[in-house]
């Protein structure tokens, strides 16, 4: 008899084990010669050589589909261990952007979010324009952790303009990352949807995943990464073109924003739309106008978007769907 010891890395057991151990239970019901005991995320497989072998030669195509689609069903166990199908051939749902923690499945669920997932296969540079709740930019987080898990880019980075740093930032405690990160919130609880916390932990401290605000992109070259710029109507021209000529050959950037939302302190001086007709029918770059129909959050939201509009006043809520 021997054993084995196998360690779980960069996948969450809760989700490859399933609940109460169900999918644990039907991949030892196809070993019954092993003993396979699993604690957190070290599994223990007792037996023969031959069979721990076989068992873990299975055990990490799951594991790689698990770590790639960051979920398992007991159909892709089944294709796995009785098909014998290779990783790379078991087909995702066409319509999930990505699988993210807790069963939590991210699709495109209005017409304008697939028509941004449809133009960013096809475009290096992508403005979603819309009001709140639309999902413009939790959209695009998923667009990019879907290019990260499939080894597409290296790098995800996140920006967005704090643009009270010069007025109220003082006033918070803490250091300077201290202060920013309520501006960056909202990236960071997309990020938390799709990304299991200890991984995305060594992300962030890896440098694969980065968050920060506009003003530290001046003099970077962003290649090889997804880059989501995040409440663009709160930039000036100047700024939005300091940020999109920071993109590097292989680099894929998406600039979200909401025209009701500017918090400049001249509306006038927001650079979104007039960088968006400056650049309009350039081949690469793709412009998706969200509006109220994508609003999928509570059913109010969509009345009160619309009842603030006819009155002139601007939303002041964030861009997540949920």
């Amino acid at each position: 008899m021997e054993e084995k010891v196998i360690l779980l890395e960069g996948v969450d057991p809760v989700v490859l084990y399933g609940v109460g151990n169900v999918n644990l239970e039907k991949i030892g019901a196809r070993f019954p010669k092993l003993r396979i005991v699993a604690r957190g995320s070290t599994i223990k497989v007792r037996g023969e050589a031959s069979e721990i072998a076989r068992f873990d030669q299975k055990f990490s195509q799951l594991t790689a589909y698990v770590e790639k689609y960051g979920h398992v069903s007991p159909r892709v166990i089944e294709q796995i261990y009785d098909g014998g199908m290779p990783v790379e051939d078991i087909p995702a749902d066409s319509d999930v952007i990505v699988y993210g923690n807790n069963g939590l499945v991210v699709r495109a669920r209005t017409v304008n979010q697939q028509k941004l997932v449809r133009l960013a296969a096809k475009n290096d540079l992508m403005f979603a324009v819309g009001p709140a709740g639309s999902g413009k930019t939790y959209t695009a987080i998923a667009l990019a952790v879907k290019a990260l898990k499939n080894r597409e880019v290296k790098r995800i980075i996140l920006t967005r303009p704090a643009v009270e740093a010069g007025e109220k930032l003082g006033f918070l405690p803490g250091d300077m990352k201290d202060k920013l990160d309520p501006y960056l919130q909202p990236l960071y609880d997309a990020l938390n949807d799709m990304i299991p916390a200890a991984k995305l932990a060594k992300y962030m401290e890896e440098g694969v995943v980065q968050i920060a605000p506009l003003a530290y992109m001046r003099g970077r070259t962003l290649d090889n990464a997804f880059v989501i710029l995040d409440e663009a109507q709160n930039t000036t021209l100047s700024q939005i073109k300091m940020f999109l000529t920071r993109m590097g050959r292989t680099a894929r950037f998406i600039v979200t924003g909401d025209v009701t939302q500017i918090d400049l302190p001249h509306r006038d001086d927001s650079g979104l739309i007039p960088a968006i007709e400056m650049l309009r029918g350039i081949e690469g770059i793709g412009v998706v106008q969200f509006d109220n129909r994508d609003i999928i959050r509570h059913r109010l939201v969509k009345y009160i978007v619309e009842a603030f509009a006819r009155n002139g006043e601007k939303d002041t809520d964030d861009n997540n769907p949920k």
